[in-house]
């Protein structure tokens, strides 16, 4: 369960949304969590399909398909 956060912002520009999912994609190798070396290699992530074409889901969308 996500519990809302005072920090939440909407995303109403295409280059905020793809900046935050910048952001999410490098936390799984940023200093404080390093999960992995290669931050495309985080399974519960969908960098690698975003960097390397990598389909881990059956279901995702591109965000260019989307917005």
């Amino acid at each position: 369960m996500f519990l809302d956060s005072f920090d939440a912002e909407q995303c109403y520009t295409r280059k905020f949304l793809l900046q935050k999912l910048g952001y999410i994609h490098k936390n799984p190798v940023s200093k404080r969590w390093q999960l992995v070396d290669d931050f495309t290699d985080y399974e519960n992530s969908s960098a690698g399909f975003y960097e390397k074409g990598i389909m881990r889901y059956d279901k995702i969308l591109h965000v260019s398909e989307i917005w």
